[in-house]
């Protein structure tokens, strides 16, 4: 069929319009298809080669620690009425793990999501053009092993689903000011062409050859007696139409030649043509598939906080010397876990900032790092941040280290591990990025431990970046706080309530104490508890004076009311001058196998300048 000029591109994730998949690709996978069903997986695999828009982000940096693959997986569920579509998870990611490095592309997202919840309207259209693309996608794949044993029936189906899907992307969105608007012209060039008239009569020609009008008789019983034909009218205007007489000329002067095929065989052909008059535009709804997730996940997480009384707003983009203030920053993590979230408000002087956060154990300091990390993260993918407001600026880059599990192949202990860990933070850190560190140098003593995080926290005020470290340090945190030698170094701690309580809430300061003791209380690890399951096991192997062996299956002894605490062992006498020497050449040792400068001449140097 002749075709018009090429139709705009329906896309929703770039402020430029780009195709992103490989066409001629596509089109070849989804043919063969639309003509026998796949097993599934034909959409995934067609975007796992598509492009994206450029990032500067590198997700090894950071998608571990943020637990970026459950994130998406739990709170990018899509609920619209009864119906929950499976999400391309796997692809979803993909596009969330690299945020766009151009800021128009942030604001064209933006503004998207900004329309779609000032016009429920708008949503609404969207997602039904979801659900019909979803119907789509199923009985293109197979999905579930369902197959129709007729497939002339199929391909129809397939096809009732396509004119949906344009006609819904045509008139539903004509009212759109925003990105959506190239839904409008999609659906309006595909409208206007040959190969959508031909879809169209062909399902008419399927859907209504004819009109018979029936006069009905019923008896005394109510059952019909008998009816009479009144009216019999043919659909003449369609094209696939035609008068009963050259119906029957057609099928004699076939028999007459020797053809033997029936109706199904040229009902096969003409939806075969048909559909690939149209595969061009087809194939472009692929990546459309993948982009409604993207909003219609986002809106749903939405949905989800407000029905727990929590908010989320699309952040005022700022430059990083302005003030730092989110106000309601939650874990969406805790949420989709079951568990309510307490807000928090989070204020510094400057968003371009290095703040050690300290408090007790057990008080939100890693949930508060992840907070941050994810609200950055959703801010520049142009989404809905976990706060009722706040400021963000941009950052090239997200570093984060949370999580260092041990592995068999190590080459350094916990020490050498964490200074390998340092350095790799350098080695990838562009100035102006994202820092959020918990505990580090938390895996040696405090006197080598110290000189390190006072040379890591001084060297990252040079490039400048928004940074949080958790920290236990807490002498050496009031001592940084008094002394005030580093640049652009502020604290936070979190906040206690009555009976010493953590609250969740951080305000300014360093904490006095890690109340260690109140965990141990929670947990269970008081010295009358552990004395009392230390009984337990005497007794159950018979040791105790006098006590004979329990059963193997007795249980223990259930926890004991808080009391004391063993008491502790006496504190440690400081070290005489050689042992603090030696202490400092093994640090110094340790840094030079990591790659980093000896502490003892950093901090000197820091010292003098």
């Amino acid at each position: 069929m002749p075709r018009l000029s090429p139709a705009p591109l329906p896309d929703l994730l770039n402020a430029q319009p780009t195709c992103g998949i490989d066409l001629e690709r596509a089109k070849l996978a989804i043919t063969l298809a639309f003509a026998g069903g796949t097993s599934g997986g034909l959409f995934g695999d067609l975007l796992e080669q598509s492009t994206i828009a450029p990032s500067t982000w590198q997700p090894a940096s950071y998608a571990g620690d943020l637990f970026l693959q459950r994130f998406v997986a739990e709170c990018f569920k899509i609920q619209i009425g009864a119906h929950q579509p499976l999400v391309m998870t796997q692809q979803l990611l993909r596009v969330l793990a690299h945020p766009p490095a151009e800021r128009r592309t942030v604001e064209f997202r933006r503004e998207i999501l900004r329309e779609l919840l000032d016009s429920p309207e708008l949503r609404k259209e969207l997602e039904t053009l979801y659900l019909s693309l979803c119907r789509f996608r199923a009985g293109l794949e197979a999905a579930g092993g369902a197959r129709n044993p007729d497939p002339n029936q199929r391909q129809l189906d397939l096809l009732v689903e396509l004119k949906t899907s344009f006609e819904c992307m045509a008139r539903g969105f004509a009212t759109a000011r925003s990105g959506l608007s190239r839904l409008a012209d999609f659906g309006a060039q595909v409208l206007g062409g040959e190969a959508y008239r031909a879809l169209d009569d062909l399902l008419r020609y399927d859907g209504r050859l004819g009109n018979v009008t029936l006069k009905v008789g019923v008896g005394a019983d109510g059952r019909i007696r008998g009816f009479d034909v009144v009216s019999l009218e043919e659909s003449t205007d369609n094209p696939f139409v035609n008068p009963p007489w050259r119906r029957w000329l057609a099928r004699v002067e076939l028999f007459l030649r020797g053809y033997r095929f029936g109706h199904d065989e040229v009902m096969a052909r003409l939806l075969d043509a048909v559909f690939t008059g149209l595969e061009d535009e087809i194939a472009l709804l692929v990546p459309l598939l993948r982009d409604l997730e993207f909003y219609l996940g986002a809106l749903c997480l939405r949905d989800r906080a407000e029905a727990a009384g929590l908010a989320v707003c699309l952040p005022k983009l700022v430059s990083a010397e302005e003030p730092r203030r989110i106000e309601g920053l939650f874990n969406p993590l805790l949420l989709m876990s079951g568990v309510q979230p307490v807000p928090c408000t989070l204020v510094t002087e400057r968003l371009a900032t290095t703040v050690l956060v300290t408090g007790p154990n057990s008080g939100g300091k890693t949930r508060l790092l992840q907070s941050i990390g994810l609200a950055q993260l959703l801010a520049q993918s142009g989404l809905f941040i976990p706060a009722r407001s706040g400021s963000i600026a941009l950052a090239p880059a997200l570093v984060m280290s949370l999580i260092e599990e041990t592995r068999a192949d190590q080459a350094e202990g916990r020490l050498g591990m964490e200074l390998m860990r340092i350095r790799h933070l350098f080695e990838r850190l562009p100035p102006g990025a994202m820092v959020l560190l918990d505990e580090l140098c938390s895996g040696t003593n405090p006197s080598e431990g110290e000189e390190i995080f006072e040379l890591v926290v001084t060297m990252l005020g040079r490039l400048r970046p928004q940074a949080f470290i958790t920290t236990h340090f807490l002498t050496f945190a009031a001592r940084l706080e008094r002394e005030r030698k580093i640049a652009g170094l502020s604290f936070l701690q979190v906040e206690l309530g009555p009976q010493r309580r953590p609250t969740y809430q951080f305000t300014e300061g360093v904490a006095e104490t890690s109340l260690a003791g109140h965990t141990a209380e929670r947990l269970g690890v008081t010295g009358e508890q552990l004395l009392a399951l230390i009984d337990h096991n005497l007794r159950l192997h018979g040791e105790l004076p006098g006590a004979h062996a329990a059963p193997l299956d007795a249980p223990p002894p259930a926890p004991a009311p808080a009391g004391s605490f063993l008491s502790p062992a006496p504190a440690p006498q400081a070290p005489t001058t050689a042992a603090a020497q030696a202490t400092k050449v093994r640090a110094g040792e340790t840094s030079k196998r990591a790659g980093l400068p000896d502490p003892r001449q950093a901090t000197h140097q820091v010292g003098r300048r």
